[in-house]
């Protein structure tokens, strides 16, 4: 297994540790260790990715496990931050809807060969998603919380928008699937 595709599974083998840090009670400080644990694991993403591209470590093991874990990091810190009242329920169903439909149009186009890569929009939708999370994760005060709730919004936009322009690209795949 090559570094990059470490780097994939380290922040899969960290969700568990995140979870536990944000809604165990009783750990000192966890809120803060979750958001230095989601930072460096939001880091390994760019970091696998790039390293791959640059060393020419691409592996189908890679394409297919890094969505996963970007996901599994992203979904888990959403809910967590739901049961912390820190985020809406309904924001959460949209964002994690939509991976829900890209993931299955990507498994359709998939079975017919074709390979659906991620959009600017969607690594737009990754990034303000992450910067929300840890926004919502570090509480500084009235001002924090306003610029929070505008990322917020512009997250969940952004998830929408990356969700359409998907489908919009891609609908030819689905002729024949309904």
């Amino acid at each position: 297994m090559n570094l990059p595709n470490k780097l994939t599974m380290l922040r899969v083998c960290l969700v568990p540790v995140f979870v536990v840090l944000m809604l165990a009670e009783g750990i000192p400080y966890g809120n803060i260790w979750a958001g230095v644990l989601f930072i460096a694991a939001s880091l390994t993403d760019t970091l696998d990715g790039y390293l791959a591209r640059k060393n020419n470590l691409v592996t189908d093991f890679g394409k297919f496990m890094d969505p996963i874990a970007d996901k599994l990091l992203v979904c888990s810190a959403m809910i967590c931050l739901v049961a912390q009242e820190k985020l809406a329920a309904w924001m959460v169903i949209i964002i994690i809807g939509r991976e829900f439909i890209i993931s299955g149009f990507r498994l359709v186009a998939s079975d017919k060969g074709t390979v659906i890569a991620a959009s600017y929009w969607g690594k737009f939708k990754t990034v303000f998603q992450m910067i929300m999370i840890v926004m919502l994760i570090y509480d500084f005060g009235e001002v924090w919380n306003h610029l929070a709730l505008a990322v917020t919004w512009i997250a969940l936009v952004l998830t929408v928008v990356s969700m359409i322009d998907y489908l919009r690209k891609n609908w030819s795949i689905m002729d024949g699937q309904m």
